[in-house]
């Protein structure tokens, strides 16, 4: 018999919907992104995956919803959300801020004994975040956006859009730039993958090594050519990266 569906939540928008489905993969966006990022991936997935991204408020379908300032409410809400669905073999990829919610979401379920999540893949980030100065004006924002050369920045030519889309990267950004990652926090169960780009300006090799000491599982780096955003065009190879087999994950 195929899983009951649980009761939509507005967190979570599943990209695939196998009627069995074996494993999870569930994708966080980066600062300013949205669960529409990773819907390409479905295709380059095993069709027994089931796809979900995050959804944070204040875009795509939750545009109007208001904005959450904030880590710890917007990790614990994920957190929530994501246990009350049916328990499957589970993977966590998140990218550049998507990576920290990603973790602290994790460390939540952990908390709560949830044992399903294998794997968090984080990806264009170091553990503890980017050391150059906070961003917090709308063209200190526009400015990091375009050095980044993320998916949102030809948009800031068309005034329109611009104010459209501002409000949420604005939040995003002061709210990575707000985040500390508490140096007592418990070790992951889970293994931990990074992955990062050999050009990404906000996170070296050895910077996204520092993952290693986030748990007491197995861990892997992984460095792909490209810059902050070398998942665009690597979205295969990263995508299958992050449902390999636990095996291949080194302690």
């Amino acid at each position: 018999m195929p899983l009951p569906v649980p009761t939509p939540s507005p967190y979570l928008t599943r990209h695939t919907r196998p009627e069995r489905p074996a494993r999870r993969l569930v994708c966080f966006p980066h600062a300013g992104g949205a669960a529409s990022f990773y819907r390409p991936w479905g295709r380059y997935l095993d069709p027994s995956v089931e796809l979900t991204a995050i959804q944070y408020p204040g875009r795509e379908n939750r545009f109007r919803e208001p904005l959450v300032p904030a880590m710890d409410p917007l990790a614990s809400a994920v957190a929530e959300e994501l246990l009350a669905l049916p328990e499957l073999p589970t993977v966590f990829f998140g990218h550049s801020m998507g990576a920290a919610v990603a973790y602290e979401t994790l460390l939540r379920l952990e908390g709560a004994g949830a044992g399903h999540v294998t794997r968090l893949c984080v990806s264009g980030r170091s553990p503890d975040g980017f050391a150059g100065p906070a961003v917090r004006t709308d063209d200190e924002v526009v400015s990091a956006v375009r050095s980044l050369g993320g998916t949102n920045a030809a948009v800031f030519s068309d005034p329109d859009l611009r104010e459209l889309l501002l409000p949420a990267i604005r939040n995003d950004y002061r709210l990575i730039d707000d985040y500390r990652r508490r140096p007592d926090a418990p070790l992951l169960r889970a293994a931990v993958h990074a992955l990062t780009g050999d050009r990404d300006p906000q996170v070296t090799p050895d910077q996204a090594a520092g993952w290693r000491a986030v748990t007491s599982g197995a861990f892997r780096l992984t460095v792909l050519k490209g810059d902050h955003f070398y998942l665009v065009p690597e979205a295969e190879q990263v995508a299958r990266i992050a449902m390999e087999p636990a095996r291949t994950l080194p302690v």
